[in-house]
């Protein structure tokens, strides 16, 4: 069980709590700050030890006790807070610890945390730069740093929104809107219907979130055409250059949109751009299609001088979708957009009103993204890369990288099979027909989290390793107790 804050005083007020401390006044609300910044404490202090990423049945069966009656019944601050922790840390999965390598989750730089908190004070609508210069400063300083990070055009702007699925969203709106433009149709006036007819060319190993950004932009799976990837899911420029020589002239003038990858789920691997460009542009004129990438994690690579081979090319994008709450471990949520045609994100993303304090000189995140309304995200990045600087950025990339490369030798060295070379923070391994097993047993021993998945028609162990925690020592009780596990189902 995870060490929490001891209950006491539940649901009812302090005995000492005077006229100074209800609900509401200046004393009250400093003393629920200070219990949750205890709490708090407790919790991370248990992130390094040894004991179980996940809870167990009855922490998880516990959680029920938040059903009830409070709307006719309301705890008093200071109870509700005992009640989010006394019942609610036991039952987290501990994805901010050094032992979870599931679905790239990644986990929270220290910095970042405590920034987050702060921001949290703030309490700041980032939407205009009128409601927060703070926040717009460092969301335009954050901006430009992570374009300079990831080593793409510095004319191209940034917006920082709730994750890769949305920024993959914002950055099709735009492509979309930008072709049909270029093809003299003007959406914000006219619409969807009657336009004409975008074609959409994805590799087989695009993403879902990709996928649902396409479908939630109005383009449907009967107009996608699909390529296929080699053996570690990266889109063949040879099947690009089939599926472009089978457009017709229409098609062509009509305008593409080429989805691209940074980073397979699975492997790690990134599409060779730099050879579907150069396919690309002996079919289209450059203004007749867009390129957008997918790169919620592997965009990353870009940034440490050992990995970012695995990108080349990919500076020639038009727009980039990315997470921060991955590589560079914020707290969730935070995606990145990335576009090269600033102009182009404008147009699709900007409303205005009456009310609306615009300034020509400032940066208003609301009219280069989707929402409004928004948190300041950029501020626990701006922590992580001010603390961190370009040499440790790089570091702590190539660091979870190197570790999942060990993780995986030592699963082999113990009989596993490794179904892909580590190119990035992967691992993929499969245990032959007991490998669905392997992974329960893993998951139900706590020891460690590690998910199971399908590559090329069979079932894997996937293993991430996306957090600045995870130590060496983590990466070998965790390949030990992934290896006793497969021993365990014979």
């Amino acid at each position: 069980m995870h060490p929490t804050t001891p209950p006491s005083n539940r649901h009812s007020a302090p005995a000492d709590q005077g006229p100074d401390q209800q609900p509401g006044t200046e004393a009250s609300d400093l003393a629920v700050w200070d219990q949750a910044v205890a709490a708090a404490r407790v919790y991370l202090r248990s992130l390094s030890d040894a004991g179980p990423v996940g809870p167990t049945e009855g922490e998880i069966a516990a959680l029920a006790s938040f059903d009830g009656d409070y709307l006719d019944d309301p705890l008093s601050p200071q109870d509700a807070l005992q009640k989010l922790d006394v019942v609610g840390s036991p039952a987290t999965m501990r994805s901010a610890g050094g032992r979870y390598f599931g679905f790239v989750n990644g986990g929270t730089h220290p910095a970042a945390r405590a920034a987050a908190v702060l921001a949290g004070a703030w309490d700041q609508n980032a939407a205009l730069a009128a409601m927060s210069p703070v926040a717009s400063r460092i969301d335009d300083v954050t901006a430009r740093w992570v374009i300079d990070l990831l080593g793409l055009p510095s004319t191209s702007i940034a917006s920082f929104c709730g994750g890769a699925t949305v920024a993959n969203l914002t950055g099709i709106i735009t492509a979309r809107d930008e072709l049909l433009r270029r093809h003299g149709w003007d959406v914000a006036s006219r619409g969807l219907f009657g336009a004409p007819p975008i074609t959409v060319i994805a590799g087989s190993e695009t993403h879902i979130s990709a996928l649902k950004a396409l479908r939630l932009a109005g383009f449907g799976t009967d107009q996608i055409i699909e390529v296929a990837s080699d053996e570690l899911g990266r889109m063949r420029a040879d099947g690009l250059d089939e599926a472009l020589n089978g457009l017709d002239d229409r098609a062509k003038q009509a305008g593409v949109l080429l989805l691209g990858q940074a980073g397979n789920v699975n492997t790690g691997a990134s599409d060779p751009f730099a050879e579907l460009f150069d396919v690309a542009e002996t079919h289209l004129d450059r203004s007749a299609f867009w390129v957008h990438v997918d790169g919620a994690f592997g965009l990353w690579a870009s940034a440490a001088p050992e990995r970012r081979h695995i990108n080349v090319g990919v500076e020639r994008a038009d727009s980039w979708a990315t997470d921060a709450h991955k590589f560079a471990n914020t707290p969730y949520d935070c995606g990145v957009l990335i576009c090269a045609q600033p102009e182009a994100l404008r147009r699709s993303m900007i409303m205005s009103a009456a009310y609306v304090v615009t300034d020509d000189d400032a940066r208003d995140p609301m009219s280069i993204g989707i929402q409004m309304s928004q948190a300041a995200r950029a501020v626990p990045l701006w922590a992580v890369l001010a603390t961190e600087g370009r040499a440790g950025m790089a570091a702590r990339i190539e660091q979870a990288c190197m570790q999942a490369d060990d993780l995986a030798r030592r699963l082999v060295a113990g009989g596993a099979e490794l179904l892909a070379p580590v190119m990035l923070n992967q691992a993929l391994v499969s245990f032959g027909e007991n490998t669905d097993a392997v992974v329960e047993a893993v998951q139900r021993s706590q020891a460690c989290w590690v998910g199971p998945t399908t590559w090329q028609g069979r079932r894997a162990m996937r293993l991430s390793v996306s957090s600045f925690a995870t130590t060496d020592a983590d990466i070998e009780s965790s390949a030990e107790a992934v290896l006793s596990a497969a021993g365990s189902v014979g």
